[in-house]
């Protein structure tokens, strides 16, 4: 090979690569992005069970009551302590369904939706895994635990726990002889 040659040659090699370098960076971008996807693709388990499920079953043969009021001969065990001056039953519950704030209606599944609307900052910070519980594979499924799994929806404060005995100090331990 010629010295012309072995420079087209060099040119050429380093135009291929340089064109390969590119490609694999904006495949690398439009990974990245599809990423950044709102809602964590991730299997959601279901809401634990109410007990008073599907809402149609008593529902479907009584009025809508909006007016707020004590529960007396449903749900009796409901307390709602969680925005009580501003929410009522028929603002977050539509039929068998939950409702947003722009009246779409979600499944239960997709509660988070519904507790995002108001909790942004905790909502962005359960979809990156920083509040809530998340179990699985860094590489593999993974779980999403939903909001009402450690909350109740309805009275989201932790109730406050009795603290455990300090451990003792180690001067205290009396060793068996």
């Amino acid at each position: 090979m010629n010295r012309g040659s072995r420079l087209i040659f060099g040119i050429i090699t380093a135009g291929i690569f340089f064109m390969l370098s590119i490609a694999v960076g904006a495949i690398a971008t439009e990974k990245t992005e599809e990423k950044k996807d709102d809602i964590p693709k991730f299997f959601v388990p279901k809401p634990p069970p109410s007990g008073s499920f599907p809402c149609s079953k008593c529902h479907t043969y009584r009025a809508i009551d909006k007016k707020k009021r004590k529960l007396e001969l449903s749900h009796t065990g409901i307390t709602l302590k969680h925005a009580e001056e501003q929410r009522w039953c028929y603002d977050c519950h539509e039929g068998d369904k939950l409702r947003l704030q722009n009246g779409q209606l979600i499944d239960f599944e997709k509660s988070y939706l519904l507790c995002g609307q108001c909790h942004g900052t905790i909502f962005r910070d359960w979809k990156a895994g920083i509040h809530g519980k998340r179990t699985g594979l860094w590489d593999g499924e993974k779980v999403y635990r939903l909001c009402v799994s450690c909350h109740d929806p309805h009275q989201p404060k932790y109730k406050p726990i009795e603290p455990k005995e300090p451990p003792i100090k180690p001067a205290d331990i009396k060793l068996k002889k």
